[in-house]
């Protein structure tokens, strides 16, 4: 997501940063740039000129002109700008306390995602602490309910299929039971069409009056640009939405459906699917984004996806091993599982400062990962904890067993052993720096 708008950024913050002032000329060529980037990405017209003239009016202010570091104090001004156009904060769901049953109503067109995105909200609310009911109300598309119910099973989710053949008893059904159960949220999968139609819209006004919803979220599909910012501006105005869920925000897309949303609806984009995995949904924050777009990286994201896979204990469990190399391919094989679990590796490499665009999904081969995994599951446990004893008879078996080659087995073996090396210098300089400074406090 964003990698051409990045990209352009990038070139514009280079050139920038190279001179001593900032004229007027400068900025003029720098924002005609940012334009095209924009307009490229598909944004919205009247966004990019909105966009455009705030950043020049205030761009050309003497504060700008006579800075210490102009080229800084440029990208300062246009991150400012991105965030206020992605909609300045994270807005969170609304969600009543335990007591009182909170509903969710996902609107959206069929192909959208809307019935995964249910199922991923169901499972972010329930790691959050939610008792969540699932209520299948889309009866036009073939085998929505069944999938609804499938995805509910693997997220350990209650699905609420009912026994009637209209939606709207159904949704009154799921009510019910949520009160009866002491389920705290229900989330409505509602019906879809392959495009906007008027009795969709009626059957969906009636049941948005029906539940009086906490929140009604439309699922857009982010591939779809523009259209999917006229789509959220149509069921706005037909329905009422509260907030938006960009489905498939991790494609080959050029970002303009997230940057002009806002600005053009007035409603936040609450939520983002970065994978197709259960748990790829992800809370949109504005100023995050911004500074992805612009190359900063977001490292607060990063930071995040590896609390959520390691914790305090055992990141300082870690830091031992490696201090004292008592780290084993054992513990080499958990990292590398994380790190999967972390999100593809492109996601993760577009989040450190500075790398946003400049490592391609086919110098990120993730194949290589798979075949690490293969290797190491092919050893014995012993072998794992100590690789001093992977002689050529073992690494054959080994290469056998993993279906590659006994060189990727010594490609793998020396891999390790030099990031054993590089993470050992990494922790005594950590410490040593840590110690120095311990030095000039009082």
């Amino acid at each position: 997501m964003f990698e051409n708008i990045t990209q352009a950024f990038s070139d514009i913050t280079r050139t920038l940063s190279g001179k001593a002032a900032i004229s007027e000329k400068n900025i003029e060529e720098a924002v005609e740039k940012i334009k095209m980037a924009l307009l490229e990405a598909d944004v919205n017209l009247r966004v990019v000129r909105r966009f455009i003239n705030a950043t020049i009016e205030e761009a050309k202010g003497e504060k700008v002109l006579r800075a210490v570091d102009p080229g800084q104090q440029f990208v300062k001004i246009v991150y400012d700008r991105m965030v206020s156009l992605l909609g300045d904060e994270h807005q969170g769901l609304k969600l009543k306390g335990p007591d009182v049953t909170t509903v969710i109503l996902l609107l959206g067109l069929q192909g959208s995602g809307k019935t995964t995105t249910a199922a991923k909200l169901a499972l972010h609310l329930k790691n959050k602490g939610r008792r969540v009911l699932l209520a299948a109300c889309d009866l036009v598309r073939p085998a929505a309910v069944e999938q609804l119910a499938v995805l509910g099973r693997a997220a350990g989710v209650e699905v609420h299929r009912g026994s009637a053949g209209d939606p709207l008893a159904i949704a009154k059904e799921a009510m019910a039971r949520a009160k009866k159960e002491l389920f705290d949220t229900v989330i409505v999968d509602t019906t879809g069409r392959m495009q906007l139609d008027e009795a969709m819209m009626e059957e969906l006004v009636r049941m948005r009056e029906l539940l009086k919803p906490d929140e009604a979220l439309l699922v857009a599909d982010s591939m779809t640009g523009q259209t999917a910012v006229d789509i959220a501006k149509a069921f706005d105005e037909k329905i009422g939405i509260s907030g938006v869920i960009l489905s498939k925000f991790d494609s080959d897309t050029r970002g303009g459906a997230a940057i002009s949303l806002k600005s053009v609806t007035g409603k936040p984009i609450k939520f983002v699917g970065v994978s197709e995995h259960l748990d790829g949904l992800e809370a949109f924050y504005p100023d995050r984004a911004a500074s992805r777009i612009l190359g900063m990286g977001d490292v607060v994201s990063l930071v995040e996806k590896a609390q959520a896979v390691m914790d305090q204990a055992e990141a300082e469990a870690l830091e031992k091993k490696l201090a004292s190399e008592t780290f084993t391919l054992e513990d080499y094989l958990d990292q590398l599982r994380k790190v999967k679990k972390m999100g593809s590796l492109k996601s993760l490499v577009d989040m450190m400062p500075g790398m946003a665009g400049q490592l391609s999904e086919e110098q990120l081969d993730k194949e290589d990962l798979k075949h690490e995994e293969a290797i190491l599951l092919s050893m014995t446990r012993k072998e794992r904890l100590n690789h001093l004893i992977i002689g050529p008879t073992r690494r054959s078996r080994i290469a056998r067993g993993s279906g590659t080659s006994v060189a990727e087995v010594a490609r793998l073996l020396k891999k390790f052993e030099k990031s054993r090396l590089m993470m050992k210098k990494m922790v005594k300089n950590k410490k040593a720096a840590e110690k120095m400074m311990a030095g000039f406090r009082p």
